[in-house]
């Protein structure tokens, strides 16, 4: 890694308006930027959940909150902006976690057909979904999350944060559970 980005910080703080798990008073506030069709940041994201219960378990429920930010790489993954966007429509219905996980667990299947058919197995209002979509209602959420992001250094997903700094250790579970411990110190 090049020191510019060792030392990389988050230049948009967490806040309300991220799609979170946990508190934003917690220990430590784990940021990823991530893209649904991407499968680095499916295997990140899944490292991050075994981690989240675990650390869970150890030292209760307040102690990480996890945020996800969009980085759709669009030049790379055809997909993965309107994956973002399905996500989003998710959300205006209270489905977003939901929809995410169903992302990243069907990665190699992302066109419009099976966003729709995710969304029905969620139960979600469909018209409203493809309203959403088709008007491209959340494209400015999704645009200010990668801005967020260029402005963080962040040129490729995944990427994250913990408490503001940027994590460049390998994507193993021991050392990112290690960083994260020893965050909240």
């Amino acid at each position: 890694m090049s020191d510019d980005y060792s030392h990389s910080s988050l230049f948009v703080p967490a806040s309300t308006q991220d799609r979170i798990q946990g508190v934003l008073s917690a220990a430590v506030v784990l940021v990823m930027y991530g893209d649904y069709q991407c499968s680095k940041s499916a295997d990140v994201y899944r490292l991050i959940k075994a981690i989240r219960r675990e650390l869970h378990v150890s030292f209760g429920e307040d102690y990480l909150c996890f945020i996800f930010r969009h980085f759709p790489q669009i030049q790379i993954h055809a997909q993965a902006q309107r994956a973002a966007q399905a996500a989003q429509a998710a959300a205006a219905q209270g489905q977003f976690w939901q929809m995410h996980d169903t992302l990243f667990d069907h990665q190699p299947a992302l066109g419009n057909g099976y966003l729709v058919e995710y969304a029905d197995r969620l139960g979600l209002d469909i018209s409203q979904f493809l309203q959403h979509l088709s008007k491209q209602m959340h494209v400015d959420r999704i645009n200010e999350d990668i801005e967020g992001g260029i402005h963080s250094k962040v040129t490729t997903a995944p990427a994250l944060f913990i408490n503001g700094i940027r994590y460049t250790g390998r994507w193993k579970t021991t050392e990112l559970m290690a960083a994260i411990v020893a965050a909240s110190h």
